[in-house]
C-alpha cells in the first residue's frame, strides 16, 4: 500500500502543480476556488508521498558510499538558501530565474546521492523530473524574463542567516524522524 500511496501522492504533485502551465484557460476561469482546490490537492500529495514513502518497503538498489553524506549537506544547505529566494530583496535573487525550483532540484539530486532505495528514487526522481519539465514549460511559454530590481547586499547576508538557521532546524526534524543527516 506505501507504493500505491507514495506514487498517488507524486502523480497527485504533479498533476496539480503543472494544471496551471498544461491548462492555463481553465486554471484561470476557475479563479480564486480553484486556487483553493489546487491548494488542497498539493497538500493532500505531501501527505500521500509522506505516508507511501514510509511505509514502502527497502528495496535497494545501489549503496552510496559514506562520503556522499558531505556533498548531500552541502547541496542542501544551498537549496534551502535557494527556496526561498525569489522573496529575497537583495542581489543575488537578481541572477537566477527559478530559485525555488532550483531549490527542488537540488534537493533531489542531495537526496539521490544518500539514498540508494527504491522509494527514494521514486519520490527524488519524481520531484526532480517535475522540476526539470516545469522550468521548460515555464520557460516556453513566458520565454523573456525581466529580473527583480537589485536590493541591498545586506538582505542577502540577512537571508543566509536565516537560511542557516532554518537548516539547523531540518536537521532537527530529521533527527526527530529518526534519520540523522550529519556525518559521524
Amino acid at each position: 500500500m506505501g507504493w500505491v500511496l507514495l506514487v498517488a501522492g507524486l502523480v497527485l504533485w504533479c498533476g496539480a502543480h503543472l494544471f496551471k502551465r498544461i491548462a492555463p484557460e481553465l486554471r484561470t476561469r476557475a479563479g480564486d476556488p480553484g486556487k483553493g482546490a489546487i491548494t488542497v490537492l498539493i497538500l493532500l500529495s505531501v501527505v500521500l508521498m509522506w505516508i507511501g514513502y514510509r511505509r514502502a518497503g527497502i528495496v535497494d538498489l545501489w549503496f552510496p558510499p559514506p562520503w556522499t553524506v558531505h556533498i548531500n549537506n552541502l547541496l542542501m544547505l544551498v537549496a534551502v538558501f535557494l527556496i526561498d529566494l525569489g522573496f529575497s530583496r537583495g542581489v543575488l535573487r537578481t541572477k537566477l530565474r527559478h530559485p525555488m525550483l532550483t531549490a527542488i532540484k537540488i534537493w533531489a539530486v542531495a537526496h539521490l546521492l544518500v539514498n540508494g532505495d527504491l522509494a527514494s528514487v521514486i519520490l527524488f526522481g519524481g520531484m526532480l523530473a517535475w522540476a526539470v519539465v516545469t522550468v521548460i514549460l515555464i520557460n516556453k511559454q513566458d520565454r523573456a524574463w525581466t529580473p527583480p530590481e537589485r536590493g541591498p547586499v545586506r538582505n542577502d547576508i540577512i537571508y543566509g542567516s536565516v537560511a542557516l538557521v532554518i537548516f539547523a532546524v531540518i536537521i532537527y526534524i530529521h533527527n526527530w524522524l529518526g534519520v540523522w543527516p550529519l556525518p559521524g
